[in-house]
């Protein structure tokens, strides 16, 4: 397990090294920042001034090297706009995020799951076929599509809820229902498939055949076993949560790090938009190695095959 934990641990250091490398070329050669923020009207004197103050007239080489090193001790540099650390910034509205997120990712295992169980359990029923023609329609509408139904339903036509903003906890209802509704569609037909896979299985047969009760069969036997693939999913939402409020956040007018993301890119605020694609990045990375992790527990299988092979 040691070994497991271990290549998976140095794989996902690999992958956050490479996120901040595209991260900080695609940047650069987007263009110049000097000329957004001080505008293309600024004298020549004052655009290299701003570039040598940030370091934008060294070579690409020794930004990033200059860039990296800095990483390493935790100075991800300064916000370009106001000069505070950029990293400050992003901490910041981490908050503001995550109180959305995982009040989503509650609502899509909670909702998700349960109802995939059903439609399996109950399959060609009418049930089972307004359950999968739900998670379509919950799935295929675009996120900003559902934010704007919901906020003309609820806000502008019933006048319940409020639009925008953060003020109350009243204003987190609809971008939660926004964030969790696809993923809630998607949990429901990976659980839904899952089951049907493992009820299929020999096994299942066999115990229902020694005449335990079907109810024991599925908690004891189906369930478990039907756990490991449906932890891929829960993994990969988990992952994506954080990219997934940009949307989300930006309709909303909701102070999260992706409204941040947005605001920044518009600026070409180099330094605050690095660290916030590190900070998601290495999101998305710890999701999957807590995968990871869960299927080398879930399935002693995968440990045996990695220490076979060495990675």
């Amino acid at each position: 397990m040691l070994l497991f934990a271990t290549s998976r641990l140095l794989r996902a250091a690999l992958t956050i090294l490479f996120v901040m490398t595209f991260a900080f070329v695609v940047l650069r050669a987007s263009g110049d920042p000097a000329l957004l923020i001080l505008s293309v009207d600024a004298p020549p004197d004052a655009i290299a001034a701003f570039r040598k103050a940030w370091g934008l007239d060294q070579p690409l080489w020794q930004q990033y090297l200059s860039y990296i090193g800095h990483a390493l001790t935790g100075d991800f540099g300064k916000s370009m706009r106001d000069g505070r650390p950029a990293i400050d910034l992003v901490m910041e509205r981490v908050p503001a995020t995550l109180a959305l997120t995982l009040p989503a990712l509650a609502l899509k295992i909670g909702i998700g799951i349960p109802a995939g169980i059903y439609a399996a359990l109950h399959r060609n029923t009418f049930a089972d076929r307004m359950t999968m023609a739900l998670s379509v329609a919950g799935f295929t509408m675009p996120s900003f599509v559902l934010a704007l139904l919901l906020v003309l339903i609820f806000s502008v036509t019933l006048g319940w809820l409020p639009a925008s903003g953060n003020e109350s906890p009243a204003n987190a209802i609809l971008p939660i229902i926004t964030l969790g509704t696809a993923g809630a569609a998607i949990m429901a037909r990976f659980t839904r498939s899952a089951m049907q896979e493992v009820l299929g299985q020999p096994f299942v047969r066999a115990a229902s055949a020694k005449g335990l009760a079907w109810r024991r069969v599925i908690s004891h036997h189906a369930l478990p076993n039907a756990a490991i693939p449906t932890v891929t999913i829960v993994g990969f939402m988990v992952g994506s949560l954080v990219a997934g409020a940009v949307v989300v956040e930006s309709v909303f007018a909701w102070p999260g790090i992706g409204r941040l993301l947005v605001s920044s890119v518009a600026n070409r605020d180099l330094a605050v938009v690095q660290a916030l694609l590190m900070v998601i990045a290495a999101w998305m990375v710890m999701a999957n190695l807590a995968v990871d992790l869960a299927y080398g527990w879930l399935d002693p299988r995968v440990r045996s095959a990695v220490g076979a092979t060495g990675h």
